[in-house]
């Protein structure tokens, strides 16, 4: 089907009109289903051009002219008082106060009325003000994640970063996942690290930290182990603003920085080579020329920072406590961040509770404690207790000898001094 593609000026000269033919043949495309991108094909016009006719009304033998597309300066002012005033920012709400007045305006006319004022808006909410912190006032931490190939199998590693706000030194810690146990280790062996303690712990608004926040009120409701964990270390926590990462965006700026530079594309034997790798890294991090302060984080650090940094806790703290649930699989065996930890074959699918320390788990059965490991952080290990097979005529291979062990030996203790752990109740 074939049209005229002549346009007709209208007597104003401001919109071009196209001929009656044109938008009677539209009509008709239309009336029978056709879609209105096909009807612009065939008669050769935009889209939005058959969109604009379609929606006026039909006149006998008179052609109507779709209705302009841009405001009046009374209008225009109208839709601007409304966009920064009730309708806080939002043109759509815009759209519906001036139809209740008696006017019929597309949204993306109204959006190009008040695109100055969303520019400035859009500005001012990206523009950052650097807060320089004074020496030993403030932690930042967050969490990264990093697929490395590890032992040749491709691995999601968390990677928790902690940044002294005052001299820039970084630490950073590789897990297998970002629970919260796992965050207060981390943030544990970072102040150990650091050999001292800062006023202020800045976070984000991970479920780990922050359980509940009121932004009316700026109340922040922290995680009660989380809270707990920071009165034991004395150090006081901080969340930053929903949406607003930029507020620590030393540890933003960390993060990117010890995927980039720390790991790249790197392949690790195991994991711990990846923790070898990354401590000697740190150190190498330490002694860079930073881009903002100009000095090595090291040097700030030596001569403004450490004599400023509070002691560290007179007694040894827990780093983890952390209680899992899980069911035994048919291989007797439980998943815990993908290492696999034998169990009594006698508890295969039944429901068992986790309790992980820093070097070692237990499985519970109850309230019976039915199987201890040393705890393992190597991805896809199988740490095996041969005693939790007895009785069956097949059992599972035994794991290299350097491959995690289930023995308590390689932590130079013995059951009877765990088992005095547990019944003090300082898990």
């Amino acid at each position: 089907m074939e049209f005229e593609r002549d346009v007709l000026v209208s007597p104003m000269g401001e919109v071009p009109v196209i001929e009656g033919e044109l938008v009677t043949a539209i009509r008709t495309l239309a009336d029978r289903g056709v879609g209105k991108k096909t009807i612009a094909r065939e008669v050769g016009v935009a889209v939005n051009t058959v969109r604009r006719y379609l929606r006026q009304p039909i006149e006998a033998g008179v052609q109507v002219r779709p209705a302009a597309r841009r405001l009046t300066d009374e209008w225009r002012q109208e839709a601007r008082s409304l966009y920064t005033g009730p309708a806080a920012g939002n043109a759509v709400v815009v759209q519906r106060l001036l139809s209740e007045r008696g006017l019929s305006i597309s949204v993306r006319t109204l959006e190009r009325a008040v695109a100055d004022i969303r520019r400035e808006h859009q500005v001012a909410q990206l523009a950052t003000v650097r807060v320089e912190t004074a020496p030993g006032d403030q932690l930042q931490i967050d969490f990264g994640q990093k697929r490395l190939q590890i032992g040749g199998v491709r691995v999601r590693i968390f990677l928790l970063v902690a940044v002294l706000s005052y001299s820039r030194r970084l630490f950073v810690k590789a897990f297998l996942n970002e629970r919260g146990a796992d965050w207060r280790e981390g943030i544990a062996a970072a102040l150990t690290h650091f050999r001292g303690v800062p006023r202020t712990l800045l976070g984000d608004n991970a479920r780990p930290l922050v359980r509940a926040r009121d932004r009316a009120t700026g109340t922040v409701i922290f995680h009660p182990a989380y809270l707990a964990f920071c009165r034991d270390w004395d150090v006081q926590p901080r969340a930053c603003a929903p949406y607003r990462a930029r507020t620590k965006g030393k540890t933003e700026a960390g993060v990117k920085y010890v995927k980039r530079n720390a790991l790249a594309d790197q392949a690790f034997d195991s994991f711990a080579a990846l923790e070898q790798h990354l401590g000697e890294w740190m150190m190498i991090a330490d002694q860079r020329r930073h881009g903002t302060t100009h000095e090595a984080p090291m040097v700030r650090f030596d001569r403004d920072e450490r004599a400023r940094l509070r002691p560290l806790p007179a007694r040894a703290l827990p780093r983890r406590e952390q209680r899992l649930r899980r069911r035994v699989a048919l291989d007797a065996f439980i998943d815990v961040d993908t290492v696999r930890y034998s169990v009594p074959h006698r508890l295969v699918r039944d429901h068992v509770d986790v309790v992980i320390a820093e070097q070692i788990l237990q499985v519970f059965h109850g309230s019976v404690l039915v199987a201890t490991h040393a705890r393992s952080t190597e991805p896809f290990a199988q740490v095996i207790d041969p005693r939790h097979y007895e009785g069956l005529w097949r059992r599972p291979m035994a794991p290299p000898e350097d491959a995690a062990s289930s023995s308590l030996a390689v932590l130079g203790r013995d059951l009877a001094e765990y088992g005095a752990i547990v019944a003090g109740g300082s898990q």
